[in-house]
């Protein structure tokens, strides 16, 4: 940006913290301190969970929402400074002006104010201008001639040389003139602009040709709704459809209502020059503003609609992740398969491959009574096994039904049979993470271990993946790619941030996303515990080249080091450590007896350690985590009870009531897996005896339900249920 030319063009930064604070709940002091933090570097997870006492108790939440508030003000006051600097440097910057551009609080409105001084390429007022009629445009503007005619007025311009033969062509350029400025009037767009919003409609309909194909965008061949009312996920299938060459649309209020509505504003009374004004007018919103204000609300729209996925993707993908672990037991996997057979995986309890191989127990082959022997096999070689995960792809069913039914007729109770949804299972076993995890295992066996594996510890396992390839987002691909990229990686930081992280057995995939680090530095841990050996607690960690105290203090609150300190186990910072230690000092105890024990907790005054920067909510979560040290927030694990008589659409009959598993959950409703292969849709008009505005509010990703078949489309491969009959 180049440097402003006059005072006019120099305006200061606002007080951000007052701007945003009625925006993200918490008072201005709060968001001052939140701002702060964020700009020395600090994360939203260290933020939200170790300087409660700076922010007043501001949730991770309201740190989050400060930091995208804040990164939307701060590019909106540098757009304002750009533009008062190139409207100075055009010398038409006044006082005015400036005043109503610092007073803007909207983009619309600013690019408004910005449009007539924006650099444009040649448009027919342009070319009006070029032939001199610059001077017949602005007495056509003014309307101030009451008596006299037009032409003769427009005669003096006509010019031949200049391409202005008639008196007509005279005022038509003049005409085109006219019709620019009032399209770049700012108060008439944001008329014309309100109009659309209150009373306009969007419209689809079939492209050309399409109108008797069958598609996903049926719904949209013949639609119409208020621009107002639309619902994103709509807005997004008709861009899609329209994109797929299956729609066109249209975004317009009443054309009469707004011409009028123009021509109100512009045209003055008994001139001579009404007339002219008006078709002007008129030709401005046919020609210009109609298509630009419609291009307008449509990215405002889009960008709605883009925010709205975005949360849905962003909330699921959560639910996901803090699914309930298994846990550190030793388990089976298989990745199931017809022709190629099931590729089955024995894992230990920190997940590493132990054994593998092939069984048949599907068609063409139907080998049951071998696969139960490679079974016996491998259960007498691992007798601790405590799960055989199997894959929900094809052959999923079958496969699940053939190992639960051995483990009934060998009578294993010490393991349990559990589906697990293998989406994504095959884009991590192609991946750079997964050749570097198993250089020397083909992709069967890569897509096997990462369904164990997310069976013992989904978090752990899944951010291996790309978000966008495990299955819990709609229309991921046509929302803002950036936007999206980072809602989920704030996502994923504050999952694993708020389950803790193993710092001897993370993988560098999981350990980038904790507080304060990174790719790079993640690598850099990985690389120090494999030529070092383990970690023997959180102060090694300075020993991790390129990691430094900043890195520490941002970090080390959310890794756990075992066997230990037991402070190293827990989530307690060592900045407080000294502090743990006078508390079990002044009960003459040592910090690894305070650690579980109720009843000499209860005997700490809190009051005695209140300085100036530990207070209630510090000693509070200390005391909490002393109490219940490194406990996992997930829930306990509970397996699907799929029924066994229920493998395929062609066992569902309407009536039906079955337990299964919600794999998705969008702005019309919820998607649920019985175990057929084909997840059926809860409309959000089936999910409770209730109105349901937000599907969200009544089910989550992971969530066991029960419902009852309404329909099933076996030729769209479409399954109706609901809830609430169920």
């Amino acid at each position: 940006m180049s440097e402003p030319a006059s005072e006019l063009a120099t305006i200061a930064e606002p007080d951000y913290a007052t701007v945003i604070a009625p925006e993200v709940g918490l008072t201005p002091e709060s968001t001052r301190a939140v701002i702060a933090l964020l700009d020395e570097g600090s994360t939203v997870p260290f933020i939200a969970r170790y300087r409660k006492e700076v922010t007043k108790g501001a949730d991770d939440e309201a740190v989050q929402r400060t930091q995208e508030r804040l990164l939307f003000h701060r590019e909106f006051f540098m757009r304002k400074q750009s533009i008062l600097s190139i409207i100075d440097e055009q010398g038409k910057l006044t006082p005015e002006l400036r005043a109503t551009i610092l007073a803007c609080d909207s983009r619309a409105a600013l690019e408004d104010l910005y449009l007539p001084y924006k650099p444009k390429r040649r448009t027919r007022a342009t070319i009006a201008r070029e032939k001199g009629l610059d001077p017949l445009a602005e007495r056509m503007w003014a309307q101030a001639d009451a008596r006299g005619s037009v032409e003769d007025i427009a005669s003096e311009f006509v010019d031949p040389e200049k391409e202005v033969p008639t008196a007509a062509d005279a005022l038509q350029g003049a005409r085109d003139i006219v019709a620019e400025r009032v399209v770049e009037t700012a108060e008439w767009r944001a008329a014309i602009r309100g109009l659309t919003w209150k009373q306009g409609l969007v419209y689809s309909k079939a492209a050309r040709g399409k109108a008797k194909e069958t598609s996903k965008f049926t719904d949209y061949y013949d639609f119409q709704e208020p621009v107002n009312h639309i619902r994103g996920h709509r807005m997004l299938a008709i861009l899609r459809g329209e994109k797929e060459g299956f729609l066109s649309h249209k975004i317009l209020p009443d054309t009469d209502t707004a011409k009028a509505l123009l021509v109100r504003r512009v045209v003055g009374e008994r001139s001579i020059w009404s007339d002219q004004v008006k078709m002007a007018t008129e030709d401005a919103y046919d020609r210009l503003l109609s298509a630009q204000i419609a291009t307008d609300v449509r990215a405002e729209l889009k960008e709605r609609a883009d925010r709205e996925a975005i949360e849905v993707f962003a909330e699921n993908l959560r639910d996901l992740l803090l699914a309930s672990p298994f846990g550190s037991r030793p388990v089976m996997a298989i990745d199931p398969g017809f022709r190629t057979g099931c590729k089955v995986v024995v894992l230990s309890e920190t997940g590493r491959l132990l054994d593998h191989g092939v069984v048949y127990p599907t068609v063409p082959r139907q080998d049951v009574a071998g696969t139960e022997r490679a079974l016996d096999a491998w259960f007498k070689a691992h007798p601790t096994l405590a799960a055989v995960a199997v894959g929900n792809g094809t052959g999923g069913r079958e496969t699940f039904a053939v190992v639960r039914d051995y483990l009934k007729k060998r009578d294993i109770r010490s393991a349990t049979a559990v589906m697990v949804n293998e989406s994504g299972a095959s884009v991590y076993s192609a991946s750079a993470v997964a050749r570097e995890e198993m250089p020397d295992q083909d992709v069967t066996v890569r897509g096997a271990v990462s369904i164990g594996r997310r069976l013992q510890d989904p978090l752990a396992e899944l951010v291996k993946i790309d978000p966008k390839s495990i299955g819990v987002g709609q229309y991921q691909h046509d929302v803002d790619q950036k936007a999206l990229k980072q809602a989920l990686d704030d996502v994923v930081m504050s999952c694993v941030n708020k389950v803790g992280v193993d710092l001897n057995t993370a993988s560098a995939s999981l350990l980038q996303y904790v507080s304060g680090l990174n790719t790079r530095l993640a690598n850099a841990v990985v690389k120090h515990r494999d030529e070092a050996g383990a970690f023997g607690g959180r102060d090694q960690l300075m020993k991790v080249s390129g990691l430094g105290a900043k890195t520490f203090e941002q970090a080390a609150g959310f890794l756990r080091v075992k066997g230990g300190n037991p402070l190293d186990d827990s989530a307690v910072h060592p900045e407080r450590y000294a502090l743990v230690e006078r508390m079990a000092r002044d009960l003459g105890q040592q910090v690894g007896q305070l650690i579980g024990d109720r009843q000499l907790l209860a005997r700490i005054d809190m009051a005695t350690y209140v300085d100036d920067s530990v207070g209630q909510y510090t000693l509070g979560d200390i005391l909490e985590e002393l109490e219940r040290p490194g406990l996992d927030p997930r829930s306990n694990f509970e397996a699907v009870a799929y029924r066994d008589d229920v493998n395929s659409l062609d066992d569902l009959r309407e009536g039906m009531v079955l337990s299964g598993v919600v794999t998705n959950v969008t702005h019309f409703g919820a998607f649920v897996d019985v175990g057929v292969h084909q997840d059926g849709l809860v409309h959000i008009s089936q999910l409770a005896d209730r109105y349901v505005e937000n599907p969200s509010d009544v089910v989550h990703v992971g969530q066991t339900v029960q419902v009852k078949v309404l329909e099933v489309d076996k030729a769209r491969q479409r399954v109706a249920m609901s809830m609430k009959q169920a």
